[in-house]
């Protein structure tokens, strides 16, 4: 496939992570596995906010912000991945609620510029003895809201 991406953009809001596909992620026709987008995101989700000191360690009730749940999950491939390298998941929060958030994505070339796949999930904060949702801490919360996209 020769199908150029379409371009985006410059990264006006959130955060643009770093990701690199591997040999191994392509499959039998040489393009990124479907199934690999949504892993490369959660890995880019995951260091960003362990840059924020949100991290799981092995213990749920230790978790705080990390102990949550994906309640939805949307992907939509818009262009080819046809090679291993450097990309980058660009990240940003469309909502951010007391014990839910969503947040948007795409799947992009290193410099933001063309993008692959775009899409959302939904994210639900839970008590780890419970497992009923509970709120976000002030500090997730903080955090959070550096990752809102501007209204409009």
């Amino acid at each position: 496939m020769t199908a150029e991406a379409p371009i985006a953009p410059a990264v006006a809001h959130g955060r643009l992570i770093p990701v690199t596909v591997h040999f191994d992620d392509l499959d039998a026709l040489g393009l990124l596995h479907n199934a690999r987008y949504p892993l490369m995101v959660e890995r880019a989700w995951t260091e960003l906010w362990s840059e924020h000191g949100v991290r799981f360690d092995g213990d749920w009730a230790a978790a705080g912000d990390a102990c949550n749940a994906v309640r939805e999950l949307r992907i939509g491939y818009e262009a080819p991945v046809t090679s291993p390298g450097t990309y980058a998941v660009h990240l940003w929060l469309e909502r951010l609620g007391t014990t839910g958030l969503t947040y948007g994505f795409r799947f992009c070339s290193a410099d933001g510029t063309r993008t692959y796949a775009r899409g959302s999930r939904v994210l639900v904060r839970l008590d780890a003895t419970t497992m009923r949702p509970a709120p976000w801490s002030d500090a997730f919360r903080a955090a959070g809201r550096e990752l809102l996209r501007p209204a409009g």
